[in-house]
């Protein structure tokens, strides 16, 4: 039977209505990404949304992202790769010393926003993101966009890699996701959210330009912020069950 991962970024507000939200989904998730202080996020913070995690069962992972807090860490930062490497240690660092406090331990690494996709088309970036994580723990699984310089670096560095794709979100041609500034960049329905799910499962998505893009997901995120994202939760594991796929977190091979 075919397994498959699902994934959501947290800890990253803590206004009383997304503290809600996340208590909605994470008993529909497999592996939550918290954010560790850079783009946002906060010790107390970390330590509830593991706590969360640790009630459902779900694996817990870092989620580093370039230090910007006014933008969220998606703007592009021009950033050389020893300081690349250096932030995505000292963000791994935090949040490992965060969950040792509480005695709990951290399974894998996703990246954030515009680190993440920088990571994912420069090999110079996605090298010191894996000389990074292979420093601090290589037991830890690298979470990498499917098809991206990322999963082939951390391949080559030995890394257990789990490949990603997105069920609510817009793929460019060349494999990439279309930037949150564009307008069709979030997928938002039901109907649009099946499909790119069906899309997936079947290995090749569909660009904005109509090309067809090879897809292998081992990690299917829905965003936290996506409207109506319990919701889509919910239809994607009823698809999922429907299509005989289990869902679970990975595990190192």
């Amino acid at each position: 039977m075919r397994t498959l991962d699902l994934n959501c970024d947290m800890g990253e507000y803590e206004d009383p209505a997304r503290l809600a939200r996340e208590a909605q989904l994470m008993p529909l998730i497999t592996s939550v990404n918290i954010a560790c202080g850079a783009h946002a996020g906060h010790p107390e913070l970390m330590l509830r949304t593991a706590r969360l995690a640790v009630q459902h069962g779900t694996a817990i992972g870092a989620h580093p992202g370039f230090p910007d807090t006014q933008d969220f860490g998606r703007r592009d930062h021009q950033a050389s790769a020893k300081e690349v490497e250096s932030l995505v240690f000292v963000q791994l660092k935090t949040l490992t010393d965060v969950l040792a406090s509480v005695h709990l331990r951290l399974s894998h690494m996703k990246l954030h926003g515009a680190l993440y996709n920088l990571a994912s088309r420069d090999r110079t970036v996605a090298d010191a993101v894996t000389r990074a994580l292979t420093s601090f723990n290589p037991h830890l699984l690298l979470f990498a966009l499917s098809g991206s310089e990322l999963v082939t670096s951390g391949r080559t560095a030995g890394l257990t890699v789990i490949q990603e794709a997105f069920a609510d979100r817009a793929y460019q041609s060349d494999g990439t996701l279309v930037p949150r500034t564009q307008p069709n960049a979030l997928l938002q329905t039901q109907q649009h959210v099946r499909e790119q799910l069906c899309a997936i499962l079947t290995g090749s998505v569909t660009s904005v330009d109509g090309e067809h893009v090879p897809i292998r997901a081992d990690t299917l995120c829905v965003h936290m912020d996506t409207p109506h994202a319990g919701e889509l939760l919910q239809l994607i594991r009823q698809e999922l069950a429907s299509a005989g796929v289990r869902i679970t977190k990975p595990f190192r091979t």
